[in-house]
Formats: C-alpha cells, structure tokens, sequence
C-alpha cells in the first residue's frame, strides 16, 4: 500500500462529494419540498485554508441543491458541479480544465457512485462510515465520519504533507 502523506503531497486539487462527505448524508425535507442540510463549521474553515494555500477545491455532487450553492460560494469555491449522477464526466472536465494529471488529484467519497472517480485520482479518499466497498478503494479513510469533521481532516492532512500546515494555522495563533 501507498503511504497516504506521500500520494496527498502532489495533489493540486481535490474533489468533494456532498451528501455523506460534507453533510452526514441526511436529507431534510420541509412540507414545501424545501431541502435543507447542515454543514460542520470546521469543515468549512479547514477548506478555506486549504484553497488559500493553493489548492484547488472542486464539489461533484449526485443532487442539485441551493443550499449547496450558497454553501460552497460563501467557502470561496467556484467549481461547482450539481445534479451529476455520473462524476466521472465531470471530474474529466474539472481535470483537462486545470490542466492537471490524475496524481495531482484527490477525491473524497462515500458511496458507491463515487468509485469511477475515486479509481483514477492519485489520492482517493473514505469518510469513515463510507460504503464498504468504497473504503476498499481509498488510499486513506478520515477518522471521523461524513458531516462530523472528515473534510477537515482531509483538508489538514493534505496542508500537512505539502507543509503548509504550520502557515496556514499562524493566522489563527
């Protein structure tokens, strides 16, 4: 098996799915077909720095929602790709478009469909409650589960094999 620190230092971009990655995978419905979700706060913080140390941060997501809009474009993150049922055509697109190889690119799922992704990055990643098979395929499973923190997990360790970890942390110390 790869070493996980040394697959993430070449990664210039990285790809998120939502539900069940960056939310628990919990689908809130109101009387008037609203959808509502909730994102952890230290996800959010942790993807900022991540984007402003220069890397890339892309979502290719199964379901449309504003919410997911609003989300993502308060985190800065404009590569937004919604009501993908199949990812892989968009992670080739986000790909060619910055112009990168697959082992410049991460990916973090949790289900089934997130596979034909995750088998062609260089650094394929598993929120903890992932779907058996899909943690079959990661190079690296987050200690916490999708929606409780995983994304910063990911986010740090990522800062942390391309050492910009301590830089990105000073702001706050």
């Amino acid at each position: 098996m790869q070493d996980p620190m040394e697959l993430a230092s070449a990664v210039r971009a990285i790809v998120f799915d939502v539900d069940g990655v960056l939310t628990d995978g919990s689908l809130y419905l109101g009387d008037d077909g609203q959808e509502y979700k909730a994102f952890h706060s230290r996800d959010g913080l942790g993807m900022v720095m991540l984007r402003e140390s220069g890397t890339h941060i892309a979502i290719i997501t199964a379901r449309r929602s504003e919410v997911v809009r609003i989300r993502m474009e308060s985190l800065g993150i404009t590569s937004v790709y919604q009501g993908c049922r199949e990812k892989l055509p968009a992670y080739d697109q986000l790909r060619t478009s910055l112009g990168l190889e697959h082992r410049q690119m991460a990916y973090v799922g949790d289900d089934v469909v997130d596979l034909s992704v995750m088998r062609r990055v260089g650094f394929a990643v598993a929120v903890a409650d992932a779907h058996p098979l899909v943690l079959e395929h990661a190079h690296w499973q987050t200690p916490s589960p999708g929606g409780r923190g995983a994304a910063r997990e990911v986010c740090e360790l990522l800062l942390r094999a391309q050492g910009k970890l301590d830089g990105a942390l000073s702001a706050f110390l």
